[in-house]
């Protein structure tokens, strides 16, 4: 994918990519998800950035509301979710679970992480822009 400095919250995705290698080169490969997730909302806190982790998620559907149906991994600044996942390879779920939270947060971006990925910037970060359908 190429990165330019004309989508949405371009700084904001600069600073937590840059963060989630940082945090990759100090950890190494093979560390749980869960590790990896709290050292990146910290390094961003360190940058001075907002990072709120494992954000609770409502959905309603037709009336009826259903508190917590989601838990999103990291939200920078109200305005980025990042998903983060140690995983083979990112596959269709991924993206879907990620536009899901994106559809009922109303955010408009995200980055999934897939830590697993050495070096995480050779294919391992991937940006999603929310679909209108």
């Amino acid at each position: 994918e190429t990165w330019s400095e004309d989508h949405p919250h371009s700084e904001l995705t600069g600073a937590i990519i840059a963060a989630a290698i940082r945090v990759q080169k100090a950890l190494g490969p093979g560390v749980l998800e869960d590790a990896y997730k709290a050292c990146l909302a910290h390094a961003l806190r360190l940058d001075g950035y907002k990072a709120l982790r494992e954000v609770r998620l409502d959905i309603t559907w037709e009336g009826l509301c259903i508190p917590n149906a989601y838990i999103m991994d990291l939200v920078g600044e109200d305005k980025v979710l990042v998903e983060a996942k140690t995983v083979e390879r990112l596959v269709d779920v991924h993206y879907a679970q990620v536009n899901s939270y994106l559809r009922f947060s109303g955010l408009e971006l995200a980055l999934l992480l897939n830590f697993r990925t050495w070096p995480l910037k050779d294919g391992g970060i991937r940006r999603v822009i929310r679909s209108n359908t």
